[in-house]
């Protein structure tokens, strides 16, 4: 059963939660946004909670043993012993339970892995890696795993923190001595585990969207500074560059880029051969999964494949359900590979253990979610503790794993469609079926609700018509000049055989026709990894001020002031 903050953040993501005050922000990993970008409102806490919040508790009450003086740590009372054989039956129903999900879902793509008493019992592919071709998935398929790579970059720090390279508390700056952040006590203190646990005060997926407009890497994390912050550490946010910068301090303090780290740290040591960190290896995969996005309620074939190298601490990692299976082996076993000591426990626990609340609980008989670093933590309704995480990207992938370490067992679920709370399902499924030989909820619905807001378009003119008769604007030419914004950098306005086209980014690599709405407000359209399919913006103009809808977020006012 997933614990209450498991559903990802948009664009990557999946697990991000509101902070209250804040303005709403319909963009930004997906718990992935991977990088989905903007967490849904439809927070799953609340909807677990209604189904679960009934639920009794388990676990069997302390006592303090006769004639000592030792008392009995209440935290660490074992839940109920799990049913006879519970592992093997819920393992015997996946092959249904997955066959059903394909038939009602129609996902191009599925793989599936379970580990449970350091042995992989199950790892099978379903589906086609690519609707084209129609080829079949396999174990050995490589998927990318959008924001699962979070918890998987969270070893590699663990492995640099075990090599006495870093702390978890080592200062950015540290590593990376250009970085800031809009309030310099923020800025000279704020840490790796800050990063990880998304507690800087950044706002929700801040600089997903100048990913989109072609920054590098660097450059985003160079305009993190131009973001307003929310109260330092009390503060709950989920942030692909946020994470990212953590990772690069790591990487940069180890004197080698982030995806060497990762192959030297934890690839190489547990033979991972399917997994990178670099978007280049998974192209060259023979065996890899391509993204499926749906077009008029039909799966096809993306035609924005997701190159996610500036954020891939956060959202860059492809790996296979095998290679998946010998990772969470490793976490099962509290770092170890082989007797190998990986990840030493004291490195491992603080990511697996609540660094901050990411869901705060709806009311006083429901569950909290937490986030550590890397990983949503939470507890069961059978008085488990749970560590997971999903991922997703809007051009076609949704991923899912879940741990349960008092039962020893893990699943791990990789697709290749834009995210509609499959995989989750699945995986809740599994975890049910291990814990009460039943499944108690009707997870797919709770989820498909929970994603649905992922998919719907944005801008405030969505699905309405140009007015009629429309009052002209002033002349074009009156519009035409280079604008500015402190976080989104120049837009150019420029005049074209009678058209306004808006082109920003880095070289003005992106580029808009603009067309005449009403008055001197202007509309475009686009598509990518924040932005659904349908997705309109106004863009007004008032004096020397040009007001884009689309880039008026948590990040900024997405008022540009011509120069």
């Amino acid at each position: 059963m997933p614990t209450s903050d498991s559903v990802p953040a948009r664009r990557s993501g999946p697990d991000s939660a509101r902070t209250p005050g804040r303005r709403p922000r319909r963009h930004g990993p997906r718990w992935g946004r991977a990088s989905l970008a903007a967490c849904s409102a439809l927070s799953v806490i609340a909807l677990v909670a209604a189904c679960d919040s009934g639920s009794p508790g388990t676990g069997a009450p302390p006592t303090e043993p006769s004639g000592s003086s030792a008392l009995v740590n209440p935290n660490a009372v074992d839940a109920m012993p799990l049913p006879a054989g519970a592992v093997d039956k819920a393992v015997g129903e996946l092959d249904g339970l997955v066959e059903s999900l394909m038939t009602s879902t129609g996902l191009p793509g599925l793989a599936v892995a379970v580990v449970s008493g350091g042995e992989t019992k199950y790892a099978k592919g379903f589906g086609v890696k690519d609707l084209t071709t129609g080829q079949k998935v396999d174990p050995n398929t490589v998927f990318q795993l959008a924001s699962v790579s979070k918890s998987v970059g969270s070893t590699v720090v663990g492995a640099a923190v075990t090599g006495k390279t870093v702390a978890w508390d080592m200062p950015i700056v540290d590593g990376l001595p250009w970085f800031a952040l809009a309030e310099p006590y923020v800025t000279r203190t704020v840490t790796v585990g800050d990063m990880y646990s998304h507690r800087s005060g950044l706002p929700d997926h801040a600089g997903d969207k100048l990913e989109d407009m072609g920054y590098s890497q660097t450059e985003i994390l160079q305009r993190l500074r131009f973001m307003p912050l929310d109260p330092y550490r009390i503060s709950y946010a989920y942030t692909n560059f946020g994470v990212t910068s953590g990772a690069e301090a790591v990487a940069a303090k180890a004197g080698k880029d982030w995806p060497t780290l990762s192959q030297d740290l934890i690839y190489g040591p547990l033979g991972m051969t399917s997994t990178s960190s670099r978007y280049a290896d998974f192209e060259k995969r023979a065996d890899r999964a391509v993204g499926h996005i749906k077009i008029d309620g039909k799966w096809a074939k993306t035609d924005i494949p997701r190159d996610p190298d500036a954020q891939s601490p956060a959202g860059g990692v492809s790996s296979s359900v095998n290679d998946m299976s010998i990772w969470l082996k490793m976490v099962l076993a509290q770092g170890k590979h082989n007797g190998a000591e990986i990840v030493a426990p004291d490195a491992l626990l603080p990511a697996v253990s609540p660094q901050i609340v990411s869901n705060p609980p709806a009311n006083p008989d429901t569950r909290a979610g937490f986030y550590g670093y890397g990983f949503n933590v939470g507890v069961t309704t059978d008085a488990r503790t749970q560590f997971s995480h999903a991922g997703a990207f809007a051009s076609g992938a949704g991923t899912s794993f879940s741990i349960l370490p008092s039962a020893d067992t893990t699943i791990v679920v990789l697709s290749n469609a834009a995210p509609i709370g499959a995989v989750d399902a699945l995986a809740a499924e599994f975890m049910d079926l291990v814990q009460f030989g039943e499944i108690r909820s009707d997870w797919r619905e709770l989820y498909a609700k929970a994603y649905a807001p992922l998919s719907v378009p944005n801008g405030e003119l969505v699905g309405k018509q140009p007015p009629a008769n429309p009052a002209p604007s002033q002349p074009l030419p009156s519009f035409v000049g280079t604008y500015a914004n402190a976080v989104y950098g120049p837009a150019e306005v420029v005049e074209r055989d009678g058209k306004l086209f808006l082109e920003m980014g880095p070289g003005g690599v992106r580029r808009h026709e603009l067309a005449h709405w009403d008055r001197n407000t202007f509309t475009f359209t686009l598509h990518d990894e924040n932005a659904e399919l349908g997705t309109i913006s106004q863009v007004t103009f008032d004096g020397p001020n040009m007001t884009i809808e689309y880039y008026d977020d948590e990040e900024s006012d997405g008022v540009f002031l011509r120069n």
